[in-house]
């Protein structure tokens, strides 16, 4: 068997890139459906899924490109046309002016931005973009201000497109990255979210309207020939297609996976984590929806998105409350017989003037937040207004959001008034998150407890159990090993990463029936629990399916090598299997992608420090500090540096 460092580091490993199907029936383009779904194609041409991402044009364009003119920390942008080209000339604040022509363009409201090609097959996010209400440029990010070669530049590699956007803007997209080259070679079947970006790839179902025999595929097609069926018999599966582009995650593959792909094989669920949820699951960063929605009860007792949107339009079935109210009606709805059948949209239960945004449902239970500077956005975990929490979990409430000169603790009277007999004012899981994220080691109780409930959204569950990661010790490994077949592909995954605390022999037992698990998020936590497996040999099953995950990870790995961040996993994983060449290539990959990536620079000013190679130490620290001088843990290497001088 190789070495497993060999399996990871080891090039032309010729690893299928994660979600890629080369026999899959071919992309047929979204015109090639409106001839039988005429209606279909009129209501999604004009939605936001339709002009997600355009070229350039009087009818896609919405910006003043009539010689207008923005500035702001010192960089300066002026915007003009010429015959059918929009350009942008850019002055930086390092004093080069360069002109970029808009490669295409991106969404419709309330913002449009567009992207510009830095580099041949390299496009970019342009942090200047136009309001369409106000009919105005503003910067995306006012406070802000970013010379040229810091890696948030517009230009750098978090505002990159080809990496960081376009999945989920386009049909068919495959990135293609070469991480010898840096350079993008991507390609799709369509630009926009097309029929197919959903439905999957119509070249079979063409076949089936002309009674013929579809070619052969590996993949399961519906009656119809498509790869993914919304015939309302699986909710949870239309649920997952949607949240592939509507949720906050780390893709595993090359772009888009194949439409109807279950989600953990394809991306890694970003838990309620400090800086995207607020401790009790309120969003704060910018999440996508998917993450709020599972803590919900109504996902919980199966709703789906396309209860309440309309797939084609992407606009709300019905307008203002009756959206709600279609279910939550003395009426009710027989899909979801639990209902309590009551009168909700009335004062009697919102307390609020009748047409005042306080009677809105959404302002109690969807509290909105804005990102992208003007672009409101919903969270969809439905909750229950809890400001008698807010002291305790740091969360902010819906109450206080509209009532700013009044306090969460007004607010909680106000409710206690209302529902004096309510049963909604129980123990919430924000309450342990929240001390989880201050000390777990103070919370290990009270987090292993919320890890172990079976009332509480999975998501909430996972999120205790990477809290207890850090304190965790061979007897909490043995008490969750029950954890690594529970339903839930979340759980799973972070059961096994918390599997590093057992003694290694027993980590390797208890995991390595999980390298053929059916979720990929799962198979690649269990490979990395193998790295530094105290097995000189396996059994030959075993050693098949070792190589197959980690060959499968590799392959991953190396699809998002444009990212800083992947580099430095890279980095760590060669690092325990005592690869250092390996580590400090990936470290050094990934200050080149990202000079101010300090914890970079670290590990390449450590590692030669610790082989006894200090030339090597000083110069990585030099090139460290010209990126970032004033940069503390940099400043205290080099006075430790110096110290250490003959």
């Amino acid at each position: 068997m190789l070495p497993l460092a060999a399996l990871i580091f080891a090039g032309g490993l010729g690893a299928q890139a994660v979600g890629q199907t080369p026999d899959a029936p071919a992309y047929v383009g979204s015109e090639t459906c409106a001839e039988c779904h005429a209606g279909q194609m009129k209501a999604w041409s004009d939605s936001h899924h339709g002009l997600a991402w355009t070229l350039p044009g009087e009818d896609t364009v919405l910006a003043d490109f009539d010689d207008t003119e923005f500035a702001a920390h010192g960089v300066i942008a002026r915007f003009r046309r010429e015959a059918t080209r929009y350009l942008a000339s850019v002055t930086e604040t390092d004093g080069v002016t360069r002109d970029y022509e808009v490669h295409s363009v991106v969404g419709v409201e309330p913002l449009q931005q567009y992207l510009f090609e830095t580099e041949p097959g390299r496009l970019q996010s342009f942090d200047i973009v136009w309001d369409t209400e106000k009919k105005t440029w503003f910067h995306l990010y006012p406070d802000q201000d970013l010379p040229p070669d810091d890696g948030l530049h517009w230009t750098g590699p978090y505002k990159n497109w080809n990496g960081r956007c376009a999945e989920c803007h386009a049909t068919g997209y495959e990135k293609k990255y070469d991480p010898k080259t840096r350079i993008y070679a991507s390609t799709q079947a369509e630009i926009g979210v097309g029929c197919e970006a959903c439905h999957g790839p119509g070249e079979a179902h063409l076949a089936w309207t002309d009674g013929r025999e579809p070619e052969a595929s590996s993949v399961p097609l519906d009656p119809f020939g498509f790869t993914m069926a919304f015939d309302g018999g699986n909710t949870e599966a239309e649920i997952q297609q949607c949240a592939g582009c509507h949720s906050l995650r780390e893709a595993y593959g090359d772009g888009n996976p194949l439409p109807g792909t279950p989600y953990h094989d394809a991306y890694n669920l970003s838990l309620l984590t400090p800086n995207s949820y607020h401790a009790d699951g309120q969003i704060l960063g910018e999440v996508y929806v998917y993450g709020s929605f599972l803590q919900s009860k109504m996902y919980e007792r199966g709703v789906g998105c396309m209860n309440c949107h309309d797939p084609h339009t992407t606009e709300l079935k019905a307008e203002g409350n009756a959206v709600c109210t279609q279910c939550h009606s003395p009426a009710g709805n027989p899909e979801f017989p639990t209902l309590k059948l009551a009168t909700y949209d009335s004062p009697e239960h919102h307390f609020h003037p009748e047409g005042s945004p306080g009677a809105e449902c959404k302002s109690c239970h969807m509290a909105e937040r804005t990102y992208m500077g003007n672009d409101l956005r919903a969270d969809h975990s439905f909750r229950i207004p809890r400001p008698d929490l807010s002291a305790f979990t740091g969360a902010p409430d819906a109450c206080t959001g509209c009532h700013q000169d009044q306090s969460a603790d007004w607010a909680a009277e106000r409710i206690a008034d209302w529902y004096p007999d309510s049963t909604n004012r129980n123990f919430h899981y924000g309450l342990t998150l929240a001390r989880g994220r201050d000390n777990p080691a103070a919370a290990r109780d009270a987090l292993i407890a919320l890890a172990e409930a079976t009332d509480v959204p999975a998501i909430a569950r996972a999120t205790a159990l990477g809290l207890l990661q850090p304190v965790a010790d061979p007897d909490l490994a043995a008490r969750f090993e029950p954890l690594l077949s529970h339903e839930s592909p979340l759980i799973r995954t972070v059961a096994v990463e918390l599997q590093r605390a057992a003694p290694a022999r027993d980590r390797v037992l208890r995991v390595i029936n999980l390298l053929d698990d059916p979720a990929t998020s799962v198979r690649f936590a269990a490979a990395r629990q193998m790295l530094d497996a105290p097995v000189a040999q396996f059994p030959r099953d075993v050693e098949a399916k070792l190589t197959a995950a980690m060959k499968e990870w590799q392959a991953s790995l190396t699809i998002r090598a444009d990212y800083p961040e992947t580099q430095l996993a890279i980095a760590g994983t060669a690092l325990v299997t005592r690869n250092f060449p390996a580590a400090v290539a990936a470290f050094r990959e990934a200050a080149t992608l990202d000079p101010q990536l300090v914890d970079a620079w670290v590990m390449l000013v450590r590692i030669p420090a610790a082989l006894g190679d200090m030339d090597a130490a000083r110069s990585a620290l030099d090139e460290a500090l010209a990126a970032n001088p004033d940069d503390p843990r940099l400043q205290a290497f080099a006075a430790e540096l110096e110290a250490e001088q003959p």
